[in-house]
């Protein structure tokens, strides 16, 4: 039949869109179908033959022969002189198959058909993009910068699909161009307007985890676990991880000989410094590992606040805090304990609450803030590193220090 290009379209839009050979033939018999009810008010005395290999298609239609004088309905009963002039052997009674030529619908009814062909390609290439891309939640994907905008960077997949990575799931030094390779996790999809949305992300600690599955076999192969992951993008990482097998030294299988398999996991992430913890039920070992390097000398838990109060020696202090915070805040994610430092109070020295009766509890709190919970721990600062650490006047500084010293005279 003259199928005006109709067939062909689809079979571009197959090759496109990549869609199976049914689902190709249900759609199209469906829009069919659809314009025979509006023209003809029923469907069900027409057969439609697809041959999608080929690009044929062809319409029949199925009627009854009667008496000249008893047609009723012109679509499904035709006369016995009509069936005769296509076979002269037909009968009263006898069903007739004549073929829909698609030009009779006319030209406004095929250019909407064409219209709703490719609307229902449209919506299946959606469906079938959300269903792809929901399987593949929390994996990771490579792709090609296509888009760099203030909010997000446009990617495109191997098949030109379009996935965003939105600002607030780039690691904070993040920066790329357009051309460029990018690897990322498949976050989340939804729908907006209708519309499939693929959101990545590379903040996400499943990604830091899909990285250490591809570059540590012994994760891969699930002789090693990782028990939690938690990080603060672009700056520090914590790794728990545990391993069944004695043979094995997870920490040591993840790091590799001289760190080779942990620097591309690092290269990856901007540098992120990542610190990997060997997992123990026990949560004083646990909390003493996940503050390492710092040396502990003592803990106290209290398991119905959640809290554990850490002591240390002075000089151990520093490294239990971490640059910024950030290891005790990072230790205290993988623990799920709010962690306080504190230093061991020598004998000769004096507790800073000591002297709540001369200096004001905000100004305690306040050394306190930077660490320093003893006398000796604030006299071992220099008064202008006091001031600069804890935003306190000079004058205020100088009263305390004329105070503490007073203690030891």
């Amino acid at each position: 039949m003259d199928n005006l290009n109709l067939i062909s379209n689809f079979a571009e839009f197959k090759e496109l869109k990549n869609i199976d050979k049914s689902t190709m033939i249900g759609v199209l018999e469906d829009v069919f179908r659809h314009l025979l009810i509006k023209t003809y008010e029923t469907d069900e005395n027409f057969d439609i033959i697809i041959n999608a290999d080929k690009g044929d298609l062809e319409i029949w239609r199925n009627r009854i022969i009667v008496e000249d004088s008893q047609v009723e309905n012109p679509n499904q009963q035709i006369s016995i002189s009509d069936a005769r002039k296509l076979d002269e052997t037909y009968e009263v009674g006898e069903e007739v198959a004549d073929e829909i030529k698609l030009d009779s619908f006319g030209r406004r009814a095929v250019l909407s058909l064409r219209q709703n062909l490719a609307s229902r390609i449209l919506d299946l290439e959606k469906a079938n993009l959300f269903e792809k891309y929901s399987e593949r939640v929390g994996e990771i994907i490579t792709g090609e910068v296509y888009q760099v905008w203030k909010k997000e960077i446009l990617v495109l997949d191997d098949e030109d699909n379009e996935l965003i990575l939105p600002k607030s799931e780039q690691i904070p030094s993040d920066f790329f161009r357009k051309g460029d390779t990018i690897r990322a996790i498949v976050s989340k999809v939804e729908m907006r307007n209708n519309s499939p949305v693929i959101i990545l992300s590379r903040t996400a600690p499943e990604f830091l985890e899909r990285l250490f599955e591809q570059e540590v076999p012994e994760i891969f192969d699930g002789l090693i676990t990782i028990k939690k992951i938690v990080r603060i993008p672009g700056e520090r990482a914590k790794v728990a991880v545990e391993s069944y097998d004695e043979r094995i030294d997870p920490v040591g299988a993840c790091v590799g000989m001289k760190g080779s398999r942990i620097y591309s996991i690092v290269k990856e992430l901007r540098n992120e410094n990542i610190d990997v913890v060997n997992w123990t039920a026990n949560t004083q070992l646990l909390i003493q590992r996940a503050l390492n390097p710092a040396k502990i000398s003592s803990i106290t838990i209290d398991e119905e606040k959640k809290t554990a109060s850490v002591y240390l020696k002075p000089s151990e202090v520093s490294l239990a805090i971490g640059k910024g915070g950030l290891n005790i805040r990072l230790a205290s994610m993988l623990t799920g304990y709010d962690i306080d430092v504190y230093r061991d109070v020598e004998e000769e020295d004096v507790d800073l609450q000591e002297f709540s009766d001369e200096i004001d509890q905000w100004i305690i709190d306040a050394l306190k803030g930077i660490g320093c919970d003893t006398a000796k721990s604030v006299l071992e600062i220099s008064p202008d590193d006091l001031v600069r650490r804890t935003d306190l006047e000079e004058e205020t500084i100088r009263e305390v220090i004329s105070i503490l010293k007073s203690e030891f005279e």
